[in-house]
Protein backbone atom coordinates (compact mmCIF):
# COMPACT_ATOMS: atom_id res chain seq x y z
CA UNK A 1 0.00 0.00 0.00
CA UNK A 2 1.19 3.49 -0.77
CA UNK A 3 1.13 5.92 2.11
CA UNK A 4 2.72 9.27 2.95
CA UNK A 5 5.92 7.63 4.18
CA UNK A 6 6.29 5.67 0.93
CA UNK A 7 5.89 8.85 -1.12
CA UNK A 8 8.31 10.80 1.11
CA UNK A 9 11.04 8.15 1.02
CA UNK A 10 10.79 7.76 -2.77
CA UNK A 11 11.02 11.50 -3.34
CA UNK A 12 14.04 11.83 -1.04
CA UNK A 13 15.75 8.79 -2.57
CA UNK A 14 15.16 10.06 -6.10
CA UNK A 15 16.35 13.59 -5.32
CA UNK A 16 19.49 13.15 -3.20
CA UNK A 17 19.90 15.87 -0.61
CA UNK A 18 16.20 16.74 -0.69
CA UNK A 19 13.77 16.98 2.20
CA UNK A 20 10.08 16.22 1.81
CA UNK A 21 6.98 16.43 3.94
CA UNK A 22 4.00 14.47 2.64
CA UNK A 23 0.46 14.33 3.99
CA UNK A 24 -2.58 12.41 2.81
CA UNK A 25 -6.13 12.09 4.05
CA UNK A 26 -6.82 8.81 2.23
CA UNK A 27 -3.61 7.29 0.78
CA UNK A 28 -4.63 8.21 -2.78
CA UNK A 29 -4.50 12.04 -2.66
CA UNK A 30 -1.21 13.53 -1.46
CA UNK A 31 0.29 16.93 -0.72
CA UNK A 32 4.06 17.24 -0.78
CA UNK A 33 6.41 20.01 0.27
CA UNK A 34 9.78 19.32 -1.33
CA UNK A 35 12.99 21.28 -0.82
CA UNK A 36 15.73 20.14 -3.18
CA UNK A 37 18.93 21.58 -4.64
CA UNK A 38 18.00 20.00 -8.01
CA UNK A 39 15.27 22.64 -8.41
CA UNK A 40 17.79 25.46 -8.91
CA UNK A 41 17.25 27.13 -12.27
CA UNK A 42 14.14 25.05 -13.00
CA UNK A 43 10.64 26.33 -13.74
CA UNK A 44 7.72 25.04 -11.65
CA UNK A 45 6.67 22.49 -14.27
CA UNK A 46 10.21 21.11 -14.47
CA UNK A 47 10.36 20.85 -10.68
CA UNK A 48 7.08 18.93 -10.61
CA UNK A 49 8.34 16.61 -13.35
CA UNK A 50 11.41 15.83 -11.24
CA UNK A 51 9.19 14.91 -8.30
CA UNK A 52 6.82 12.83 -10.45
CA UNK A 53 9.85 11.01 -11.85
CA UNK A 54 10.79 9.78 -8.38
CA UNK A 55 7.43 8.05 -8.01
CA UNK A 56 7.32 6.31 -11.38
CA UNK A 57 4.24 4.34 -12.36
CA UNK A 58 2.55 4.93 -9.00
CA UNK A 59 1.49 8.38 -10.23
CA UNK A 60 -1.88 7.96 -11.90
CA UNK A 61 -2.35 4.52 -10.41
CA UNK A 62 -2.08 4.25 -6.63
CA UNK A 63 -1.41 7.99 -6.40
CA UNK A 64 -4.53 9.60 -7.85
CA UNK A 65 -3.51 13.18 -7.08
CA UNK A 66 -0.29 14.84 -5.97
CA UNK A 67 -0.10 18.50 -5.04
CA UNK A 68 3.49 19.73 -4.97
CA UNK A 69 5.09 22.78 -3.37
CA UNK A 70 8.71 22.80 -4.60
CA UNK A 71 11.54 25.08 -3.43
CA UNK A 72 15.31 25.24 -3.58
CA UNK A 73 17.03 25.33 -0.18
CA UNK A 74 17.75 29.06 -0.67
CA UNK A 75 14.11 29.81 -1.55
CA UNK A 76 12.93 27.83 1.47
CA UNK A 77 15.35 29.67 3.78
CA UNK A 78 14.27 33.06 2.36
CA UNK A 79 10.67 32.17 3.25
CA UNK A 80 11.75 31.53 6.81
CA UNK A 81 11.31 27.81 6.41
CA UNK A 82 12.89 25.57 8.97
CA UNK A 83 13.09 21.83 9.02
CA UNK A 84 10.76 20.40 6.40
CA UNK A 85 9.56 17.41 8.41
Amino acid sequence: MIDAEYVRTHIEAGLPGSQARVVTPDNTHFEALVVAPQFAGKRPLQRHQLVYGTLGAAVGREIHALSIEAHTPDEWAARGGGTVR
